[in-house]
């Protein structure tokens, strides 16, 4: 029995190999959110402003309301992560109990086999259980039994050692988990504690603007003339280069229709040919229907095929500082936003950049800025306040390829602030259902 007992001592060490399930869902949870929380450090740096003007102060409302959204979307990744790792818990906790009754049994089993060897444990007493048999046939079952009965209580020995390590496994890996929980709960509370400092942060900046009630409006009248001025000009654009892909498609319908008019003369009379050329003639059918080329199909169906995976059009750093759509500005009164797209802040320096590959429709200046139009089928993606153009109307462009560095205001402590869109031909889509954050 000791030697038994010093071999299960030894191999209830765990193994490094082992614990690959739990580890696994740690690692991906930790990954997930990594990539929030070096975006939240990161654009920390971003919420920095010396300036005290309306405007100014307006702009860091929005940064850091933008911030906050970021570290409640952190706090709600880590409350999401406790109750996955608290799934896992108890699923070990369950798997443990299992192991522990198992290993209880077998080792019954083997205690009983190792007790029935050391009775019966001399070469005599097994070869006098052989040779009284009282016919050949039963002599040499009881040597085949014999021979059983020790693998048998062999590779009972190897399982009660193989549950043990199992059992000692398991418990290193429930240990490893609850460790994890435990840290993602603290974290989880530290980044509560920093929520409150900026929520207090944001209601100090809102009290101060509520004081500057009429330069406020002022600001954000100037903001809507131009939002407006831009608007115009890029519904403008976008519908003339809806009119070219509609142009485009008309052409290529035309050149079909010509095709098959040509193939059916070589095949058929006169008369059978003319007929069905009429039935195909683009003429019989409205031309409105023909709104993109193939090529445009293509390119439309793989951009669609990517929705909720686009790469953000700005690099580095980023804060969303404000959304698409109308909505009221929190603890403003009577301040409304209405944005066709999102702004997004980035560190100066910051590039933009294409979110697909597509074609630069058109590249425009406004108010001493430069915007950027590019077409991805009947998709048309938009970027503006660029300090300058890096690609000009007909390029090709690739995914996440540089478009210009976005404008950098020295008077507003380097804001940094791109505009995006995103259009279906002239209609308007929300680009952070399209975007991967």
């Amino acid at each position: 029995m000791k030697p038994f007992l010093l071999f299960l001592l030894l191999l209830s060490l765990p193994s490094a190999s082992l614990f690959s399930q739990s580890n696994k869902l740690i690692q991906e949870l930790e990954s997930k959110r990594g990539a929030l929380q070096k975006q939240i450090a990161e654009s920390e740096s971003l919420l920095k402003t010396a300036k005290q003007d309306v405007g100014s102060q307006l702009n860091s409302l929005a940064a850091l309301t933008g911030q906050i959204e970021e570290r409640k979307r952190y706090i709600l990744a880590i409350s999401n992560d406790v109750e996955s790792i608290e799934r896992e818990l108890s699923s070990l906790e369950r798997q443990l109990t299992r192991l522990q009754r198992d290993l209880k049994e077998k080792k019954k089993k083997y205690e009983a086999s190792v007790q029935y060897l050391y009775k019966n444990r001399s070469v005599e007493e097994k070869l006098m259980f052989i040779f009284s048999a009282q016919s050949l046939a039963q002599t040499y079952r009881r040597m085949r039994y014999v021979r059983e009965y020790a693998t048998y209580q062999r590779l009972q020995g190897e399982e009660v050692l193989k549950k043990q390590e199992q059992v000692n496994r398991k418990k290193t890996e429930l240990q490893q988990v609850k460790s994890a929980k435990e840290d993602l709960l603290k974290e989880r509370e530290a980044e509560k504690t920093r929520l409150e400092a900026q929520e207090k942060e944001q209601k100090l900046l809102v009290d101060n603007l509520k004081k500057k009630q009429r330069g406020l409006q002022n600001e954000l009248n100037k903001k809507r003339r131009e939002a407006t001025q831009l608007n115009t000009r890029i519904d403008r654009l976008i519908a003339e280069e809806v009119e070219k892909a509609r142009k485009r498609a008309e052409a290529e319908a035309r050149r079909e229709s010509a095709t098959r008019k040509t193939n059916a003369g070589k095949s058929e009379s006169a008369a059978t040919a003319s007929s069905s050329s009429a039935s195909t003639r683009p003429s019989a059918q409205p031309l409105e229907t023909y709104s993109m080329s193939k090529a445009d199909r293509e390119l439309s169906g793989s951009f669609v095929n990517n929705r909720g995976k686009l790469p953000m059009p700005i690099t580095g750093a980023y804060i969303i500082t404000s959304h698409y759509g109308q909505y009221a500005v929190e603890g403003l009164r009577n301040v409304k936003l209405d944005n066709k797209g999102i702004d997004i802040q980035g560190k100066p320096g910051a590039q933009a950049r294409a979110i697909f590959n597509g074609k630069v429709a058109a590249v425009f200046q406004l108010n001493g800025l430069f915007n950027v139009l590019i077409r991805h089928g009947n998709y048309i993606s938009v970027y503006c306040n660029l300090s300058s153009a890096l690609v000009k109307q007909g390029d090709d462009v690739t995914t996440k390829q540089s478009l210009g560095p976005i404008f950098s205001n020295k008077a507003d402590n380097g804001r940094t602030i791109l505009h995006f869109q995103l259009r279906k031909e002239k209609e308007k889509l929300n680009p952070e259902l399209w975007l991967n954050r």
